[in-house]
């Protein structure tokens, strides 16, 4: 590449920053011309001509950059940094269109309007109103355990391969499309990640691939926990960057299924951040419901949380804080404390549990 073009790109990745510090006061903007309108066709248009791909190619990618960035430091080490007016330009040009294609691809996403705005509800919620709702996702979940389930201490295995598991979560999305057009999903993209052993040890269930928008999913993990997971990576994938929000739109399409496998996994997943809730506000009423919870249900939760247990590394902490400020970064000032915004979202939503679990 010339070095004038070096520079001119090398020059546009500050401003691209002050670029993005700017237009991140103006979300409605943002919904509305990027969001809304130009975003839906550079996703479907991603989904639909790498989707049909039986791997991922976005894993590949990460890959061949990451052979790259060793490559280039191999080179440079030799040279002991030698020239570095030439390596640092070269550097700061790849970065600016690395950074250009994040943001233009996918990462405008993160500066949207909050999803609380977009539905119309409120983000502010009374510990009364937390009890209420999880009185009612305990009900629900434990009637479908109990169709599932011998009896109220066997947990729920999922009777699918990981196959039938994406092909059926798709299922999800189609049923909540009619309430929710922005969430239909055609072309779909997703799939299995080739990093499912690391992602495990590094704590993490999936991911999107910003350059390329396919959805992985972390596929070693328990599977009751993929459904929810992959419709996570789908709500990604249609443009909602947030982690919480993400978690919140999982919780609908999981809910929403026909698939009772779907819907348990669904339901007792809200249950769980609404019981952390109200642990951190009120211990002894949690305590307390939590005896009217089906033991199957617990050993579902024991069962996840064991998976985790036996894929801790010393080095997950540090991953941890690596996405931590990543998601902070990335206008989520709360970092990964921001994910307790489900629940706000959850209770405010199913303001009337009792109406809107006629599913």
């Amino acid at each position: 590449m010339k070095r004038k073009s070096l520079i001119i790109l090398a020059l546009l990745l500050p401003l691209q920053i002050i670029f993005i510090k700017i237009i991140a006061n103006y979300p409605r903007f943002v919904e509305t011309w990027y969001s809304k309108i130009l975003y839906p066709e550079i996703s479907r248009i991603m989904r639909m001509s790498l989707g049909i791909l039986p791997f991922s190619l976005g894993d590949f990618l990460y890959a061949f950059l990451i052979i790259l960035l060793i490559r280039w430091l191999i080179i440079r080490i030799r040279q002991r940094f030698k020239n570095p007016k030439k390596w640092l330009l070269e550097a700061l040009a790849t970065l600016s269109i690395i950074y250009a294609c994040f943001n233009i691809f996918w990462g405008y996403n993160y500066y949207r309007l909050p999803l609380h705005q977009s539905l119309g509800i409120e983000n502010e919620y009374s510990t009364e109103e937390l009890i209420k709702l999880t009185e009612s996702l305990i009900s629900r979940s434990n009637s479908i355990h109990s169709e599932l389930a011998e009896n109220d201490s066997v947990k729920i295995d999922m009777p699918y391969d990981k196959n039938e598991l994406f092909n059926i979560t798709i299922e999800g999305y189609t049923n909540i499309s009619n309430e929710f057009p922005e969430l239909i999903y055609e072309g779909e993209s997703l799939k299995r990640s080739l990093y499912s052993i690391p992602l495990s040890y590094m704590g993490f269930n999936g991911y999107l691939n910003p350059l390329t928008n396919e959805a992985q999913v972390n596929t070693i993990i328990v599977p009751y926990k993929i459904p929810t997971t992959a419709s996570h990576e789908i709500g990604h994938q249609l443009g909602f960057a947030k982690e919480n929000e993400a978690n919140f739109i999982a919780c609908l399409a999981t809910m929403n299924h026909p698939d009772p496998y779907f819907k348990y996994s669904g339901f007792t997943f809200a249950l769980s951040y609404c019981l952390n809730e109200l642990y951190r506000r009120d211990k002894d009423k949690a305590e307390k419901i939590m005896e009217t919870i089906h033991p199957g249900i617990l050993a579902n939760y024991r069962e996840v949380q064991e998976f985790w247990i036996d894929h801790q590394n010393p080095f997950e902490p540090m991953f941890q804080v690596i996405y931590n400020r990543y998601l902070i970064a990335n206008n989520q000032a709360e970092g990964m404390k921001s994910y307790s915004y489900v629940v706000a979202l959850l209770v405010n939503y199913f303001e009337d549990p009792e109406s809107r679990f006629q599913l």
